[in-house]
């Protein structure tokens, strides 16, 4: 059993299995057949299909014989023996092994031996036509010239077949794609294939743009003939790297399959083409142990000498960090460079495609819908390459609509759910109207509402049966014309000339007419009818709806309620954006420019610098943007640049360069757009940044595109550029200028901060005026509302007297910091109160409060439904003297209202004492307490529970 190979160990175990589960006491050549016959990985199926055995006769005959077998049992079960056949099959296996001189008994030798036996396996394959003689005949061809000298040989015969691929015979059969174009590439590849040595051309491109596709194109090149003599009839054969390093379990192992693959190669003496795709994967495959050499070296004498004709294809980056490495095996190979078709050369190509596609869906394709994958794909895709990117655009749209014929349209969804709630009230019902009056009532008017929701969803579906039938009937008339249209081929390569006219003349031509005529019959009886449940076919729109899936860009055509909303963006944004009407109608014309298609493409949507004091809506605006088109304000990507003051922060943006630390994650600013591509960009406070940050900038708004650490370029066409800065804003709140001097004050600040390159490359720069009295107003009620959406689940309804309305707009208002403080005290006049209020008891789900204002002189009473006439101040205390809550009161000649002692104090105090309601008289005359005539008095607001 020492001289048995690997596979003939198996083979012996799985008949002594085969013995003991049937209960047979002893092991029968029939049990080794059975063994051989189910083994995979072993020669003896090969040689059978040789010898064109029929295995499912011997299969079946085999299962008979082993059915007649004796059975015991007892020990002898457990341990079956060899019976005497068996054993003189053994010893002819290893005198067949040493007549060929093998140093191992082998799965064929067993075969050979089964055959030769006077036993009943023997007869069984006589029969079947496997003599020993008809198997020693092809043995030649099944194994070649191969020796079994190590006890793992299998590997090693029929390599070729194993390990690859016949692309010629593919290409025959007519199982490839057709190849549109490359024909100077194809050229090239023929010109280094005849050359008498290194004729080895090594396709190298980016991903996708067709490298393999040339490599099928010469076969079906080959198989037509259309070649020089020196390919005519030569096979081409795909080798797979992989399926030989894969299972390779001992050191060497993978060499002897390689060497056996390259031994055919050789013997076949120019009459095969190889082709390994991925070609980089050979360097360093096999030589991961001691001593071992790669697939590299191995090939290099080969490639040398000329007796190997070897076609590569590999990526650049592949190619530069593996091939260029070994100048020794980079010097056997020719570059044939592979470059991105364009977009007219694409749609050429999907045109020419687009049948197998319709075939395989089962669906139409319009032309329109190419024209869109190839243009829409170039335009918002990056990353990818054509055509492999608009490609996957028709099958990923062609899927999507095949999709929805196969699944039930969503009228019919809703009916059949209706229907079977109302078959489930009706049994109920059924069960409990005897008992109830009511329910017998009830239950006559579901089954009559039953009934006619089962004719609507009966009449429905028939609807939609029918244009399935019709739909699917075009489908498969697609797919036998595609059938034809491979056999017309078939029969003109192989000379059947009478064939290929009767299909070219015949059968085509009437399946075509079945396809017009289905499709003619399908548009007449949906112009009578109502609107298609189903799309029709994949057209522009279909394609731009996937487009918008990948990328998130809405793409598709401008529905009308999407147009009113564009030509209406200014009011939109205006909802949340109170004021500054300059920026919300220059952010909106980009949008609407990119919308409409004449946005230079080569550019960002917009670029804007918004410059004013703080608090007056710059950032608010991105944030409304961001909202207005992705439904979320948090849908933008914000960069506080003040986090990027230093000179080598810049990289924290694209990345850092290669061997440095986080050189695999990317920057912030790349990484969030190659994610996001369509996205509102705000860069916070740029006057922060350091200098070199906006040289980087400089080729985004320029050109839309930037350069990440790892050498991808980023697309940045799709987005809205918003930087905001504060630089000379203590001008514009100066009242001895003029609004023309104050422009050209914080222009001349700006110029002096940034450099007139990138100045120049904004679309515009706008200023933000500080806001007035009335729209801190309409911030104020924006304030309220907000509040009011956050108490929705409590069902609770402010209602704000216009006195509260006019004491939060004048408390609330402070030209050196804008409408921040109004937040802060909406919050603590209103939200400290009204949570003291919720936490006590005294206001509940459901209730609307009353905001009103009065003096802090006196104490306040809120009325929370309570029984007694408990007196309570704006806190919500009770019987507490708010005396000591007084704010601090100080006259200032100038100034919009009385402040604190310390200005942004403890508590986040900002205009205002404690309780917000210091107030005095101010030369401007907008304090609340002057406006009421009343000086020195304490004002806040008041809370009731209105009943």
């Amino acid at each position: 059993m020492d001289k048995l190979t690997t596979k003939s160990q198996e083979a012996f175990a799985d008949a002594i299995r085969l013995a003991t589960d049937a209960g047979n006491p002893q092991v029968e050549p029939l049990h080794l057949l059975r063994a051989l016959l189910t083994q995979e990985g072993g020669i003896a199926v090969a040689l059978l299909d040789a010898v064109g055995a029929n295995r499912a006769d011997i299969s079946t005959r085999l299962a008979g014989a082993l059915g007649s077998l004796p059975r015991s049992e007892g020990s002898s079960v457990q341990n079956p023996s060899a019976s005497r056949p068996l054993s003189r099959v053994i010893t002819d296996a290893g005198k067949e092994a040493t007549s060929l001189g093998d140093s191992y008994i082998s799965t064929e030798h067993l075969l050979m031996a089964i055959a030769a036996s006077q036993s009943q396996a023997g007869e069984i394959l006589t029969k079947a036509g496997a003599s020993r003689e008809a198997l020693v005949a092809v043995l030649p061809n099944v194994r070649g010239n191969s020796k079994v000298d190590n006890p793992d040989p299998e590997g090693t015969f029929q390599a070729l077949e194993k390990y690859g691929q016949d692309l010629t015979r593919m290409a025959r059969e007519g199982k490839m794609d057709p190849v549109i174009g490359r024909d100077s590439e194809i050229r090239r590849v023929v010109q280094v294939l005849s050359r008498r040595t290194k004729n080895n051309p090594v396709l190298i491109g980016e991903p996708g743009v067709g490298k393999t596709a040339v490599v099928e194109g010469l076969a079906q090149r080959m198989v037509n003939g259309d070649v020089p003599e020196s390919l005519r009839g030569k096979k081409l054969i795909q080798l797979d790297v992989a399926s030989m390093v894969a299972g390779a379990k001992y050191r060497g192992e993978f060499e002897e399959r390689f060497k056996a693959v390259l031994n055919e190669i050789k013997e076949a003496a120019g009459e095969i083409v190889t082709f390994i795709d991925e070609i980089h994967t050979i360097v360093g495959a096999g030589g991961g142990s001691e001593g071992a050499m790669d697939a590299g070296n191995m090939l290099k004498p080969m490639l040398a000498r000329g007796e190997l004709r070897l076609i590569g294809a590999t990526t650049l980056d592949e190619y530069r960090e593996n091939i260029e490495k070994d100048p020794a095996l980079e010097r056997r190979f020719q570059q044939v460079y592979v470059g991105e078709p364009s977009v007219e050369d694409t749609i050429t190509i999907l045109r020419g495609i687009a049948p197998k596609y319709e075939a395989h869906h089962k669906v139409t394709i319009t032309d329109g819908a190419l024209v869109a994958a190839a243009q829409l794909s170039n335009r918002y895709i990056t990353g990818r390459q054509l055509p492999d990117k608009a490609i996957d655009l028709v099958d990923e749209a062609a899927s999507r609509l095949r999709m929805e014929l196969d699944s039930s349209p969503e009228e019919i969804d809703v009916l059949q759910r209706q229907v079977n709630r109302l078959t489930m009230e009706e049994a109920y019902l059924a069960e409990t109207s005897d008992e109830d009056e009511g329910a017998q009532d009830r239950l006559e008017t579901i089954r009559e509402e039953l009934a006619n929701r089962r004719e609507e969803l009966s009449a429905l579906t028939t609807r939609w049966e029918n244009e399935k039938a019709g739909r699917n009937k075009v489908g498969d008339l697609r797919v036998k014309l595609d059938e034809l249209r491979t056999e017309f081929d078939l029969a003109l390569r192989d000379g059947r000339y009478e064939d290929a006219g009767r299909l070219q003349n015949g059968d085509i031509p009437a399946v075509e007419a079945q396809i017009a005529q289905a499709e003619n019959a399908e548009a007449n009886r949906l112009a009578n009818d109502e609107e298609p449940m189903i799309a029709e076919r994949v057209d522009a729109e279909e394609v731009a709806e996937v487009v918008a899936a990948w990328t998130g860009v809405p793409v598709g055509k401008l529905m009308q309620g999407e147009t009113d909303k564009l030509l209406h963006m200014e009011e939109g944004l205006g909802h949340r954006l109170i004021g500054q009407k300059d920026a919300v109608r220059a952010v909106s014309d980009a949008v609407r420019r990119s919308r409409a298609g004449v946005q230079d493409p080569n550019r960002p949507d917009g670029s804007f610098l918004f410059l004013g004091p703080t608090g007056v809506g710059k950032t608010e605006l991105a944030k409304s943007l961001a909202e207005f088109m992705f439904d979320d304000e948090r849908a933008m990507v914000r960069i506080d640049m003040s986090e990027y003051s230093e000179k080598h922060s810049v990289s924290r943006l694209v990345g850092a360069p290669p061997g440095y630390v986080g050189y695999e994650e990317g920057g912030q600013l790349t990484e969030a757009v190659r994610r996001r591509p369509y996205s509102v960009i705000l860069m916070d406070e740029v006057e922060k940044a350091h200098p070199d940050v906006f040289d980087i900038l400089l080729q985004v708004l320029d050109d839309g595109r930037l350069t990440d650490g790892q050498g991808r370029t980023v697309d940045f066409r799709n987005t809205i550029l918003i930087l905001t800065s504060n630089l000379g804003s203590q001008v514009l709140s100066n009242p001895d200028l003029d609004e023309r001097a104050k422009k050209d004050s914080v222009m001349a600040t700006v110029r002096a901060h940034f450099k007139p390159e990138f100045l120049n490359r904004l679309d515009e720069i706008i200023i933000f005026q500080p806001l007035n009295m009335e729209e801190i107003g309409k911030i104020v009620d924006l304030q309220i509302s907000a509040m009011e959406k956050r108490l929705a689940d409590r069902r609770m309804r402010l209602d704000v007297t216009d006195a509260a309305r006019e004491y939060l707009t004048v408390a609330g208002y402070d030209p050196a910091y804008g409408a921040r403080p109004l937040r802060r005290l909406v919050q603590r006049e209103i939200g400290d109160q009204l949570a003291r209020m919720i936490l006590s008891g005294s206001a509940h789900d459901g209730d609307a409060v009353k905001i009103d204002v009065a003096s802090l002189d006196e104490n306040l009473a809120i009325d929370a439904g309570s029984s007694g006439s408990e007196r309570r101040d704006t806190r919500g205390n009770t019987d507490r003297d708010t005396s000591k809550d007084s704010g601090h009161v100080e006259n200032r000649e100038a100034g919009a209202g009385a402040t604190s002692e310390t200005d942004f104090g403890q508590g986040d105090e900002t205009s205002f004492g404690e309780n917000s309601g210091t107030f005095t008289d101010t030369s401007r005359n907008v304090g609340y307490g002057a406006k009421q005539g009343v000086t020195g008095r304490k004002y806040g607001l008041t809370l009731s529970v209105e009943k």
